[in-house]
């Protein structure tokens, strides 16, 4: 799968995704990452690409020209869609990342300032997603959290597929509380449960602990 990110800060994702699953998958060529300078596609000799926002108001608003033109380029070698991080959008969770790890490729367009020209979302046809209700410095670290979310789930990229129906938020309940070695520790003990070999005790154990963590499960055991 390929992610091609606009940006204004391109050298933000290297850092990133160099290391850990992320950069193992792309180290394989499991995944490719782009990140494209905005700035490469203005036209005046200061390479601004915010400007005053019509109406008035605080703070600029990002120009439509390069933003627009960047992506007509970026479209030359990936036919994805275009996503626009803006915090009212689409709110990211499991099942949206799942639908976007279908596609071939992404394009993701990072704002900043006050915003993008409105003109992007509308020439492009572009999805506008969320990762929540607060305010950031703009769409690069959402882009992060977006590309971390959906590259996991193309296969190959996390070493151990059954992990993927583990995580917390995927339709089997999750989000238990893990233990490892040693059994005993400080006078904290991991529970017998774990410790008796009975599966089946076991993941009714989990499903309960899961359901005291997360209450979309909590609702999903009920049901059951």
């Amino acid at each position: 799968m390929r992610f091609d990110v606009v940006t204004i800060f391109p050298a933000m994702f290297e850092p990133v995704f160099g290391q850990g699953v992320i950069g193992r998958a792309l180290d394989r060529g499991l995944l490719e990452l782009r990140a494209h300078d905005l700035r490469e596609h203005t036209h005046d000799r200061h390479r601004q690409v915010d400007d005053m926002p019509f109406g008035g108001g605080p703070g600029m608003v990002m120009k439509p020209e390069p933003v627009i033109e960047c992506v007509e380029a970026v479209r030359r070698e990936n036919a994805g869609p275009v996503i626009l991080m803006e915090p009212w959008g689409e709110r990211l969770d499991q099942k949206v990342a799942a639908s976007l790890a279908f596609e071939e490729g992404l394009i993701i367009v990072c704002g900043r300032y006050e915003g993008i020209d409105d003109r992007v979302r509308v020439a492009l046809g572009a999805r506008e997603i969320s990762i929540g209700d607060y305010v950031l410095s703009g769409g690069e670290i959402p882009a992060m959290v977006l590309i971390d979310a959906v590259a996991r789930l193309i296969p190959g990229v996390v070493g151990d597929p059954e992990s993927l129906t583990q995580d917390s938020f995927s339709e089997e309940p999750s989000g238990w509380p893990q233990f490892t070695r040693p059994a005993e520790f400080r006078g904290m003990a991991v529970p017998d449960v774990l410790l008796s070999g009975d599966h089946a005790r076991i993941r009714q154990w989990r499903r309960q602990q899961a359901a005291q963590r997360n209450v979309p499960h909590s609702k999903e055991l009920k049901k059951a």
